[in-house]
C-alpha cells in the first residue's frame, strides 16, 4: 500500500530527497504533509515550505489537501516556481 512521491525545487531542499516510496496509502494529501513536514530536519521550514505546494495526483493538478491516496498512486510535490 504505498504511494510514490516525486518532490521538486524547495519541496526537494527542505526534505533532502528528490523521491520515495511511502505506505501513504489511506492518508490525504494534507495528512501526507503534516507527516513529512514534523519529520523533516527542519520541521518549521519544511511547513513553510509544504504549505505553499500545488500537487499533481497521477497527472492531475490539485490545490485540495482532502484528496484521499490510493495505492499506486503518483503524487508530485510542487513548490511555487519563479521565473521569466
Amino acid at each position: 500500500m504505498s504511494v510514490h512521491i516525486r518532490y521538486f525545487a524547495a519541496a526537494k531542499a527542505i526534505l533532502g530527497v528528490s523521491e520515495e516510496q511511502r505506505a501513504a496509502a489511506g492518508q490525504t494529501i494534507g495528512e501526507l504533509m503534516t507527516e513529512l513536514a514534523t519529520s523533516a530536519p527542519d520541521a518549521s521550514a519544511a511547513v513553510t515550505v509544504l504549505d505553499r505546494c500545488s500537487f499533481l495526483v497521477n497527472t492531475r493538478a490539485t490545490t485540495d489537501r482532502s484528496v484521499l491516496l490510493r495505492d499506486g498512486d503518483q503524487l508530485d510535490v510542487l513548490p511555487p516556481f519563479a521565473g521569466g
